[in-house]
């Protein structure tokens, strides 16, 4: 293949004294796309090839081309080369989403940052459901395939090393935290101490129950903490208590004060309260985590315990686009309404 159309478009490049030598090699395959100079599937020159040719700086080269792969515009091959891997050369850059799953409260989160993205940008998103395997899947399926990485990640020990494998300016990690060390940047909730000390500020609300119940699923994506700062207040305060997997449909029982995770689990209590005739924050009450709009006037509101997920859709994005160390963890919210 003779690259002499791609050279002649970047020597043309270098007579505006605006451009860098970056500049002029990212622009240059721009322009052969659009000018149909280079199609998709066409090799690029090599790294050498280009270096001899253009006479720039061996790292100037490998940066314009790694620059044009997170736009998802060129892949490279093992002991082949580069080549161009899509002719939509608007697109400006490819970021992955992984998340646990679609729960509401993260189509907040979602939403806020498509938004925060801005157009120009390639969105991908997947879902592991805090299953190891189907998580490592998705992290082969796209090793090395996106410019920007966020990522909800799972709690096991084998995760920081597999999440290491990404450079620190190009991966994000939301919602739960693990340490990769000083370089990385996370957007993160805390859980264990939030938990206890959101419902030590309803102890007394709390206490005119006669049992707490936590419904917490060891075998899901819920957080650990949230068991652990529900127990840790329970037995502080000396309130009897219990946890169970899930709720089971009509094992409502009254006067006993509830916390759910699951929203399906909270839907099902609540249409059990308008069977029995219970009267939610009177008969029994109800705290929920991961607040949502539907809450706000559910059973006339439903107390909750969360973080702002717009909020943290706003800063993924800002971080994506301005590719700054981000380093923090969100406050959480009380919003005590009329379920207690």
């Amino acid at each position: 293949m003779s690259y002499k159309p791609l050279y002649n478009t970047i020597y043309a490049l270098s007579k505006d004294n605006n451009f860098s030598k970056h500049e002029q090699l990212v622009l240059g395959v721009l322009q052969a796309i659009d000018e149909n100079k280079l199609k998709k599937g066409d090799k690029l020159p090599s790294i050498n090839e280009a270096v001899a040719e253009l006479g720039f700086a061996r790292k100037t080269i490998v940066k314009a081309y790694e620059d044009l792969k997170d736009r998802g515009l060129v892949e490279s091959k093992k002991l082949k080369g580069y080549y161009i891997a899509s002719e939509e050369t608007q697109q400006q850059l490819k970021v992955a989403l992984i998340l646990y799953a679609f729960h509401t409260f993260q189509e907040d989160f979602y939403n806020s940052f498509r938004s925060t993205l801005g157009p120009n940008v390639q969105l991908d998103v997947f879902f592991h459901h805090n299953n190891e395997t189907l998580f490592d899947t998705i992290l082969s399926n796209i090793d090395k395939k996106y410019g920007m990485y966020v990522i909800a990640p799972t709690q096991s020990t084998r995760v920081a090393e597999k999440l290491k494998q990404i450079p620190p300016e190009k991966l994000l990690i939301i919602d739960r935290y693990i340490n990769l060390g000083p370089a990385y940047s996370y957007v993160t909730q805390e859980f264990e101490e939030t938990t206890f000390n959101m419902l030590l500020k309803l102890q007394d609300q709390i206490k005119q129950y006669k049992k707490a119940v936590l419904f917490f699923r060891n075998d899901s994506d819920y957080p650990e903490g949230i068991k652990c700062g529900f127990s840790k207040f329970v037995k502080s305060q000396n309130i009897p208590a219990e946890i169970f997997p899930s709720y089971v449909e009509g094992s409502i029982q009254k006067d006993h004060f509830y916390i759910f995770i699951s929203d399906n689990n909270l839907y099902q209590m609540i249409k059990d309260c308008l069977t029995n005739g219970y009267q939610i924050g009177k008969d029994i009450g109800i705290i929920s985590h991961n607040d949502n709009i539907v809450k706000e006037i559910l059973a006339g509101g439903i107390t909750t315990i969360s973080v702002d997920f717009k909020k943290m859709g706003v800063l993924a994005g800002k971080f994506v686009q301005e590719k700054k160390t981000l380093q923090m963890t969100l406050d959480s919210t009380l919003l005590n309404r009329n379920s207690l």
